[in-house]
């Protein structure tokens, strides 16, 4: 579930009935609590470097995303929680302390979905490098999340030993120096925190590219389908399967999930005229990916999701309601009852953390493993 901002659409916050404080708190509060009531497995708090276009009917500026999962997680109690945080102009060491904290805070909740930065523009906001080509990036983006999951290893998990007796807090053989020297990365370690509750908080990749399909089938745990095809969704999942275990990753080790764009109304041709009302009020966004958008009733989403879950081309679906809050609400009270009773959801949290969600058990230490 995606809950960023006003919705999905670029025109979501002028289709708003009532004043909105999107930038408060207690809005991305109000929305992850509504997507726990759905029992939804995570909510993802979309970020980038790049402001929100400016135009016509747009919505300019965006809080920290991790910031912002981070408020939201002691007041929810089951929902994972996945910001994005972007590995272009970014340490790595930064990225593992952040989610690692966002991890104990959660108690055992957090992911982190990896993103790169394009443009020229972004890069001027740092001024330490010019924009790389997206294989450049994506390469960099690999080799930060392999140094991250090294960081968020270099404590084992009874490194802390609090022996008041003889002073000692720690058990310094069981920190470790991550050692890694890579063509964008010198990182010697190890973390200043801890390792977390999950251990190894799931990792998230939009499959934008070839690029980006090659990063997810080697370090992330959730891949994102950017396609209005299932027959394509299903070769793509197949594709990231593959590389995965080429890889040498067990099939199980990563969910392919549809990202699916929803505008509900009680009946098909209201929801039409939503959208081409708010498409009236919005000025085209020349970057929009073509991801499968459902225009129609509870009813119809429902069946759209069973129709490629069944088929076998994801193993899941990622939810961007149109226009928040009010797109959230069809989705709890009508689409996921109706799941429900096709035994295809769940009715109620079976596990509290975010990789128990998915069924996934917490990864053993790699260093503890080759200590003797």
């Amino acid at each position: 579930m995606s809950i960023d901002g006003a919705g999905r659409h670029p025109a979501a916050w002028r289709a708003a009935t009532e004043p909105i404080d999107w930038f408060g708190g207690d809005y991305s509060v109000r929305l992850a609590q509504e997507a726990e009531r759905g029992c939804f497995d995570f909510a993802v708090f979309e970020d980038a470097f790049g402001r929100p276009p400016m135009g016509a009917g747009q919505r300019g500026g965006r809080l920290d995303a991790l910031l912002v999962a981070a408020r939201v997680a002691p007041v929810t109690s089951r929902i994972g929680l996945i910001p994005v945080v972007t590995t272009t102009h970014t340490e790595p060491f930064h990225v593992s302390k952040n989610i690692a904290s966002l991890d104990f805070v959660s108690l055992g909740r957090a992911g982190w979905k990896l993103a790169v930065s394009t443009s020229e523009e972004d890069a001027d906001r740092f001024g330490r490098k010019h924009a790389a080509p997206l294989g450049e990036l994506y390469a960099e983006a690999s080799e930060a999340a392999d140094v991250v999951a090294r960081l968020w290893d270099s404590w084992e998990d009874d490194a802390v030993i609090r022996d008041v007796a003889t002073g000692r807090y720690l058990d310094r053989d069981k920190l470790h120096y991550v050692d890694f020297e890579g063509r964008f990365f010198r990182v010697r370690g190890p973390s200043i925190t801890p390792r977390s509750p999950q251990a190894q908080p799931p990792v998230a990749v939009d499959i934008a590219s070839d690029e980006a399909l090659a990063v997810a089938a080697e370090r992330a745990n959730l891949a994102f389908l950017l396609t209005a095809d299932v027959d394509d969704a299903r070769r793509q999942r197949e594709r990231i399967l593959e590389a995965a275990a080429a890889a040498g990753r067990a099939a199980d080790d990563v969910a392919v999930l549809a990202t699916v764009d929803v505008l509900l109304a009680a009946d098909e041709g209201a929801a039409r005229d939503e959208r081409a009302r708010l498409d009236a009020l919005a000025v085209p966004d020349a970057s929009a990916v073509d991801t499968l958008e459902v225009v129609a009733t509870p009813p119809m989403l429902a069946a759209v999701l069973e129709e490629w879950f069944r088929s076998g081309a994801v193993d899941g679906f990622v939810l961007r309601p149109a226009v928040l809050p009010r797109g959230l609400s069809p989705l709890v009270d009508e689409v996921v009852p109706r799941l429900q009773d096709r035994g295809l959801f769940r009715r109620s949290y079976g596990a509290s953390t975010l990789r128990g969600h998915f069924g996934w058990g917490r990864p053993v230490n790699r260093y503890a493993e080759a200590r003797p």
